[in-house]
């Protein structure tokens, strides 16, 4: 999983980040939007146009945040 969607996406949903993703990876979940880490190419496109800075980079994820990387993996049926 490349990129993650963090807390500040959470109820927020402006889904610009999904309007700019060239191979739509970006889906709607319940309470955020999510990153399908199989369609997704890595490109970070995503990144600039999230208006609450909610996307990161796996490696790049704090303490905090890795609930956010743990919920993809099961919104995904990753776990």
């Amino acid at each position: 999983m490349a990129f993650v969607i963090t807390s500040p996406c959470m109820n927020e949903k402006a889904a610009d980040c999904v309007d700019v993703c060239p191979v739509d990876c970006i889906e709607e979940g319940e309470d955020q939007y999510y990153i399908d880490p199989s369609v997704c190419i890595d490109c970070g496109a995503c990144v600039p146009a999230c208006p609450v800075d909610a996307i990161f980079e796996e490696d790049e994820l704090s303490e905090e945040d890795q609930v956010f990387l743990e919920k993809a993996k099961k919104f995904y049926g990753l776990d």
